[in-house]
């Protein structure tokens, strides 16, 4: 994945621009600084510790479901679940995503969410 000393990843997934935040103080600049209301927001269900996933959608359409399903993956594989032949990821709009007062870095609470069921995958170039 390239992106190189930025605190995320940067992974293209038929044409749509996938970042994945590095730490918890990065998911936190990812989710709250980077992205756009209308960007699909994932995390790996549960409570679960692992990276924050942002699908760009500059467009404000509709995720197609490869897309969501391969960004859910990369949200498994960059967590705890990684070993979890499937794993739970919540999604939903950066929008409904919030950080409660004196939350940790990396805590948020969601508005509302939904899940997809997922295997674990790495990126492309597979790096951990």
């Amino acid at each position: 994945m390239g992106s190189k000393g930025k605190p995320y990843r940067t992974v293209m997934v038929d044409g749509w621009e996938v970042l994945v935040g590095r730490s918890s103080a990065d998911n936190d600049h990812l989710t709250f600084d980077v992205a756009a209301p209308h960007d699909l927001w994932l995390h790996v269900a549960g409570g679960t510790a692992g990276s924050h996933v942002v699908v760009r959608n500059p467009d404000k359409v509709d995720v197609p479901r490869p897309v969501l399903e391969r960004a859910g993956a990369f949200a498994a594989w960059y967590s705890k679940a990684r070993g979890a032949p499937r794993a739970e990821v919540h999604y939903c709009r950066a929008s409904d995503v919030s950080k409660p007062r004196g939350a940790p870095p990396g805590l948020v609470e969601l508005a509302k969410w939904k899940s997809v069921k997922v295997a674990p995958a790495p990126g492309p170039d597979g790096d951990d």
